[in-house]
């Protein structure tokens, strides 16, 4: 059966990414290690080594892990933030939508929220989008309706 295993973003300061994946969305950090390999062959990559930190849930590993790389030789700006385009779109998490954004304010982090509330069957599901560091859009879905 095909499933997800991680989603990986190429970013710019890893600290600061850190910080929003970690501190602000709550993801713990289960993996960080370099790796040398092909991937000037495989990425089209400027170098063969790269940096990897996998966020995620130890209790959970099957629920998908988000990977920060940092290449060695370093990487091309992020396009800039606009209307949905074809390709890569956002990723979504069930979170505590409220305590989520509370931790990017505090930290600085994410820019100004986009919220909304969607009718649903068990009352309304609350709904916000965020930027990562590197312009990634983050949605965030109430973990259970209120």
């Amino acid at each position: 059966m095909t499933h997800l295993h991680h989603s990986a973003i190429v970013v710019t300061d890893l600290e600061a990414s850190l910080r929003f994946w970690r501190d602000g969305m709550g993801l713990e950090q289960v993996m960080d290690h370099t790796f040398d390999g092909a991937w000037r062959a495989l990425f089209d990559a400027r170098a063969d080594r790269l940096r990897s930190v996998f966020l995620g849930d130890p209790a959970r590993p099957d629920s998908g892990i988000v990977e920060l790389v940092v290449f060695d030789g370093g990487s091309d700006p992020a396009p800039t933030a606009g209307p949905p385009a074809a390709g890569f779109f956002l990723l979504s998490f069930f979170v505590d939508v409220d305590a989520v954004l509370d931790r990017l304010r505090a930290l600085g982090l994410g820019g100004e929220p986009r919220r909304i509330s969607v009718p649903a069957p068990n009352g309304a599901v609350a709904m916000a989008t965020v930027r990562d560091p590197d312009g990634v859009l983050v949605e965030l879905i109430a973990a259970t309706p209120p």
